[in-house]
């Protein structure tokens, strides 16, 4: 059943959605949460359409925010809601609710959903496209307990990686680690049945592929083996391997539906990796509502370190080198340990003339040891000789010897 409501308000739509239940003859709500989809008109089909699918695995009220701000001043300055509801048919066990905020209330969507959440529900707000620079700051994002990006949706995915680290609250999560979901799985399952010790590893994948990049990441950050990042030709991710003290493990996909397994003394084996739906991302994501500790650690590894290179590594000291992937070449970022202060110059030594006396900064000579006694000086015995004016030997007094 459907319901166009033009210049509407949030009241008139509740309402419409209770005479809707009615008439399809579901007059309780049976949905889980609330996804809330802000886009525009030109993408809000595709994005409706794999929510649609997914809300038949999670059943839910889907409120699409399309934003229409207008090109003239005349239409800025006017404030307009026009709304479908839709329950029943292809919405299946949920509802929907395709909302146009015409002119100044496009600034103002907060004000509009707010009123359409379920009650005591769980909210998730997802941008397919030109999602803002900090979710959890956005009035929208401030509603919801899961906020979901797509880094591979921009001009620069890279740099988008890095700003969602920078931005990151818990709750935040991107279609870019939901893609390699399944890359995970496989090589986790096939690291628990050789056990064996990692040294490097390598991924492949097409150029400005967030997706590539983030598996990197969380393989060098949980492996801790430095990890080079290599360029393909697609699609997507096609490879990824492992060198091990036995031998390498290799899960390569060429094809982008089937991938081959290969570890050291085990036959070749094929597995299912096929490139998954933007329905299947999306009821992924809404399993579960708890926030993504791995996809935090993993997009925090090596942030400023992703415009620079290709290799990740992990960094085992304090004061070590750490780098992280980009879309081809090698970044490193040097931590150096602080370096002691150089010794001061030593002040230049005094002078003066010969034969003056010595200033008081001149420091003395230490006092010398009496001459030897010369073999003139000595009698016949070898004991010296007194002379005159001194006492020149042992027990000599005025110039006479001992007798």
């Amino acid at each position: 059943m459907n319901i166009d409501l033009t210049d509407t308000t949030s009241s008139r739509i509740n309402s419409a959605l209770v005479q809707a239940r009615r008439a399809t003859g579901t007059p309780a709500v049976g949905m889980v949460l609330t996804l809330v989809i802000v886009t525009d008109e030109g993408n809000h089909y595709d994005a409706l359409k794999a929510a649609s699918e997914a809300s038949k695995e999670h059943p839910s009220r889907i409120l699409v925010v399309i934003k229409r701000p207008g090109r003239s001043p005349r239409d800025r300055k006017m404030a307009r809601m026009d709304a479908e509801v839709r329950v029943g048919g292809e919405t299946g066990t949920g509802e929907t609710v395709l909302l146009r905020l015409h002119g100044e209330l496009a600034n103002h969507a907060y004000s509009v959903v707010l009123p359409l959440l379920l009650p005591d529900a769980p909210v998730v707000v997802w941008w397919p496209e030109d999602a803002p620079e900090h979710p959890a700051k956005d009035l929208l994002g401030q509603l919801a307990q899961r906020r979901i990006t797509d880094a591979q949706a921009t001009e620069d995915p890279v740099a988008t990686l890095g700003l969602r680290a920078e931005t990151y609250t818990p709750g935040d999560t991107d279609l870019a680690w939901t893609r390699i979901t399944p890359w995970r799985s496989v090589l986790a399952a096939a690291l628990d049945q050789k056990h064996s010790k990692i040294t490097s590893a390598v991924v492949e994948g097409e150029a400005y592929n967030p997706s590539s990049e983030l598996l990197a990441l969380w393989l060098a950050e949980r492996l801790r083996v430095p990890v080079d990042r290599q360029v393909s030709e697609g699609p997507g991710l096609t490879a990824v391997r492992l060198e091990t003290a036995d031998g390498v493990i290799c899960l390569d996909r060429a094809d982008g539906a089937l991938a081959e397994l290969a570890m050291p003394g085990q036959p070749d084996r094929h597995v299912a990796l096929q490139r998954r739906e933007m329905s299947e991302l999306i009821a992924e994501e809404l399993r579960r509502l708890d926030p993504d500790e791995m996809y935090a650690i993993s997009v925090k590894f090596g942030v400023n370190k992703l415009n620079g290179g290709g290799t990740a590594q992990h960094d085992p000291a304090p004061a070590g080198t750490a780098a992280a992937t980009s879309s081809g070449g090698t970044a490193t970022a040097t931590a150096e340990a602080p370096r002691e202060a150089p010794a001061p110059p030593r002040p230049p030594l005094p002078t003066r003339d010969p034969g003056t006396a010595p200033s008081p900064t001149n420091t003395p000579a230490p006092p010398q040891a009496p001459p030897a006694p010369k073999p003139s000086d000595l009698k016949p015995g070898g004991k010296p000789e007194g002379k005159p004016g001194g006492n020149g030997g042992s027990g000599g007094n005025g110039g006479k010897a001992d007798k």
